[in-house]
């Protein structure tokens, strides 16, 4: 190899910088500097909706009874809907338990029970099974406008003041907001999980703060964006919906969430296709558990890939909406193309450096002189940089914003541990599309961190 492939790599090297450049200025002025700038909003008065949490639950004996106690505890007036998902172990018997009270019933619980086959067939159908359920118990004639549905995981804890935050009038006191969504804090980031060795803690802490550092800073700047482009998208946990806006995606079927693995986001694309705005807000949140573990960590995110993956069956859908902006459109058909294009830089980000090597390899005196005398490696620093920075930024400012500390050298240490931890979606990206194309399609659930592997039981007291 000779100066024509020195050349080659010197102008792919340099497209790769500039645009590397171009897309972290974009990144620091759409979404780094609207998500540091904003402020409180007003709160509203709770009692101006009634409440109804949904729980769904396979198989959550280690976390149900503590989750059940604290929403009755601290949602006095709320209605908690648990669907037992025909789970093997003692998830519903925990429930009744709870419900039994001082001789008498609590009728602000209620126990929604599943059976095989149509259970342990996604959490969507969980959802549905007590959505249809809260119909019969309403009846037909019900006031359905001032009623909002909240969709809480089984280990899930929202703020004690989620309630009235949510009732704002910016929020559900706008009757065309059909859902809300709040910021996720991971409850055991600051928690060292028990191990075998000191290896095994420090990394499952890691792991764990590596999760509450994405959601509670570059996923909530990237809502705090969408909030200009009206294309705000639910979560799985701490996600608020009208239920008149459940009512009118439901269909006859009384079916608002749909079969994809990525339930929540799909259920937002119905919703904002159908007329109806979203909103988020990091003014309340809910603490859910970080996992401890990288196997289940990759099991959990490789279905939140291939759920991606499925819902790009709406990209028709969203682009003929009436009620979704061109540039809400792009938005979304940004976020549904991310983990094809992870699965395209996973192939197209290494090749100036496999280039290199054979370059090098080739003729490695006329490299070193690229080097040496071109400036090239100030290509390659740029386009390595850049390439990291939209991921290390975020280190300093979960630092300063999140944790209240200004260590910067342990925040730029967080910032660089996230980038490490992005590049695992590369991994899942292939993990979901092997998944797709083999058409395995049933959904896994990941196991809590206090969960023993299947086959091993657990005693509990009833």
């Amino acid at each position: 190899m000779g100066g024509g492939s020195v050349k080659i790599l010197l102008a792919i090297t340099q497209a790769f910088a500039l645009t590397m450049s171009v897309a972290f200025i974009v990144y620091v002025v759409v979404i780094v500097v609207p998500y540091l700038r904003r402020k409180p909003a007003p709160v509203g008065d709770a009692a101006d909706f009634t409440w109804h949490f949904f729980v769904p639950c396979r198989d959550e004996q280690t976390v149900i009874r503590e989750t059940v106690r604290y929403l009755r505890s601290t949602f006095r007036h709320a209605h908690v809907w648990v669907v037992d998902d025909d789970s093997e172990d003692r998830t519903a018997r925990v429930v009744k338990s709870i419900w039994r009270r001082n001789g008498g019933y609590d009728p602000y619980l209620h126990l929604v029970p599943r059976r095989r086959p149509e259970a342990r067939t996604g959490k969507g159908d969980a959802l549905n099974a007590a959505y249809q359920a809260l119909n019969r118990w309403m009846g037909p004639d019900a006031s359905r406008e001032d009623v909002v549905v909240v969709v809480v995981d089984a280990d899930g804890r929202p703020a004690g003041n989620c309630l009235e935050v949510c009732a704002a009038d910016h929020l559900f006191g706008d009757e065309t907001i059909g859902a809300v969504q709040l910021d996720v804090w991971m409850g055991n980031a600051d928690s060292r999980p028990p191990g075998k060795n000191w290896f095994s803690r420090a990394f499952g802490l890691k792991l764990a703060q590596m999760q509450d550092l994405e959601f509670r800073t570059a996923i909530a700047a990237i809502q705090t964006s969408r909030g200009f482009t009206g294309t705000i998208s639910m979560g799985g946990n701490g996600q608020f919906t009208r239920l008149s806006a459940l009512d009118s995606i439901a269909g006859p079927d009384e079916q608002p969430w749909r079969g994809s693995l990525l339930e929540d986001f799909e259920l937002g694309v119905h919703l904002l296709t159908a007329g109806w705005r979203t909103g988020y807000t990091p003014d309340s949140h809910v603490k859910q558990e970080g996992l401890y573990s990288l196997r289940r960590f990759l099991v959990q995110r490789t279905r939140w890939g291939q759920g991606t993956m499925q819902c790009s069956r709406y990209l028709r859908r969203i682009w003929d909406s009436p009620h979704v902006s061109t540039l809400g459109a792009a938005e979304m058909m940004y976020y549904l193309a991310q983990p094809w294009m992870q699965l395209l830089g996973s192939l197209l980000y290494p090749i100036p450096f496999i280039l290199l090597l054979f370059t090098t390899a080739g003729d490695p005196a006329q490299v070193w002189t690229w080097f040496a005398d071109d400036g090239a490696w100030i290509l390659f620093a740029i386009y390595g940089s850049f390439g990291l920075l939209p991921f290390i930024v975020w280190g300093p400012i979960y630092q300063f914003k999140c944790l209240k500390s200004r260590n910067l050298l342990r925040g730029l240490g967080m910032g660089f541990a996230y980038a490490l931890y992005i590049y695992t979606f590369y991994i899942t990206s292939w993990r979901a599309l092997f998944r797709l194309v083999r058409g395995r399609n049933g959904w896994s659930k990941t196991r809590r961190n206090t969960e023993q592997a299947p086959g091993v039981k657990v005693a509990l007291d009833s």
